[in-house]
């Protein structure tokens, strides 16, 4: 037992990454409207993550370098570089600060709903202090700058978030006959479709890549902990997509379709469950909310570190500085109410061409032998790597045009 929690820690910590109240919200809407049918979808985002993770990881170990620190190595003209690093950088550090708002907000909806609301006002402005606390825990974590302390926490957070929503599908006794069909048996509801393109956007998440190749650095040295980082992905990914379903299975129990959030969710199911669905359901939002309010900062600290060639790391002050300021504007803007729709919007124009452009620079680097040598992709590696990449330009373009209410 001690061996298995001593080899845990850089997948669960990407587990944790995806599962935030985004992942939640889309879970929750997805279970509310269709049912157990879109559960394949999750399966399959889940196998596309932990391929893509593993890749991630893998170039790390080998490397001994992030994904950022590669492809600036890696590409030769300084030109296409720079517009590289230059989108790189947009968009994880633009976008992780404008969806830390909501990871912090999704962290405030749990707590809300088994307390009251913690508001006062400054100059005519509704301050929410229960953002302040999320971020003051966040901070002093990241501040530490010890990995095994962040790791730790995060894994105990990952453990309550788990437990919390596995317990709650339990709690609304599914068929657990259409559960299996709903994961193995693809279907196409009518107005599922964006609804599945999410499903897929929330779970294979850019920044991840860039963060798994940085952390696996800080758990383990070389190939030979190649094994065990692998082990890692394979079991702490699945367990995240088991959670991620386990949202679906719940929301698939409320006979409404007027929830759009897990704060929703949990009061829905408190009459037909009893009370304490509601505070385990709460107990995993708030879970879910302050482990991606971590990662988002931690993830664009190590995108920045890579892109700019900084020595140190988790203690450099430069790297603090970009985590603080992401992780400052989150709070700001969830407890103040503010969304800033323009630099979502931003952000997911940014994460619509990034995923694709990242998957298709991950593609490159493995398949490199000045890089990875031997441990270079395989043949049925890329195999699956190329569906998924075919797989995120259609998730990217769809982004797109719904963004631009094109679609």
């Amino acid at each position: 037992m001690k061996n298995i929690f001593k080899n845990i820690g850089p997948g669960t910590l990407i587990a944790a990454a995806f599962i935030g109240p985004g992942t939640v919200t889309v879970c929750t809407i997805a279970g509310v409207q269709f049912g157990f049918t879109l559960l394949w979808t999750m399966v399959l985002s889940i196998i596309a993550t932990i391929v893509l993770q593993e890749m991630a990881a893998r170039l790390g170990l080998v490397s001994g370098r992030g994904l950022a620190e590669n492809v600036k190595k890696e590409i030769r003209s300084p030109i296409i570089r720079a517009v590289a690093l230059v989108l790189i950088l947009s968009a994880i550090l633009v976008g992780n600060a404008a969806y830390e708002a909501g990871n912090i907000s999704g962290g405030v909806l749990g707590l809300q709903t088994i307390f009251s609301k913690a508001n006062f006002s400054i100059y005519d402005m509704n301050v929410n202090l229960w953002s302040w606390l999320i971020g003051a825990i966040a901070f002093v974590l990241l501040y530490i700058g010890n990995y095994k302390i962040i790791e730790r926490s995060l894994i105990s957070l990952v453990v309550i978030m788990s437990l919390s929503f596995l317990i709650t599908a339990i709690l609304t006794k599914p068929d657990m006959l259409a559960v299996v069909k709903g994961m193995f048996v693809p279907s196409f509801p009518k107005e599922g479709w964006l609804t599945i393109m999410a499903l897929v956007g929330t779970t294979v998440v850019p920044y991840n890549l860039f963060l798994h190749a940085s952390l696996v650095q800080e758990k383990w040295q070389g190939v030979g902990s190649l094994k065990a980082a692998r082990k890692d992905v394979y079991i702490s990914i699945a367990l995240g997509g088991v959670v991620s379903m386990a949202i679906i299975v719940c929301a698939a129990a409320i006979q409404t379709t007027q929830v759009s959030n897990a704060s929703d969710l949990a009061k829905g199911l408190e009459p037909l469950f009893g009370i304490y669905s509601k505070y385990f359901l709460s107990l995993g939002l708030f879970a879910a909310g302050i482990t991606s309010a971590i990662t988002a900062p931690l993830a664009a600290a190590y995108v920045a570190k890579g892109c700019f060639a900084w020595d140190k790391g988790l203690k450099g002050r430069k790297f603090r500085l970009v985590w603080i300021l992401i992780l400052f504007l989150g709070v700001l803007f969830s407890s103040i109410g503010f969304k800033p729709i323009e630099i979502i919007k931003f952000a997911q124009v940014a994460n619509g061409l990034l995923l694709p452009i990242i998957a298709g620079f991950l593609l490159w680097i493995v398949n490199k032998s000045t890089v990875l040598g031997s441990y270079k992709n395989s043949k049925l590696q890329n195999f699956l790597g190329f569906l998924i990449l075919i797989a995120t330009i259609v998730l990217g373009a769809i982004s797109l045009l719904k963004v631009f209410k094109v679609l």
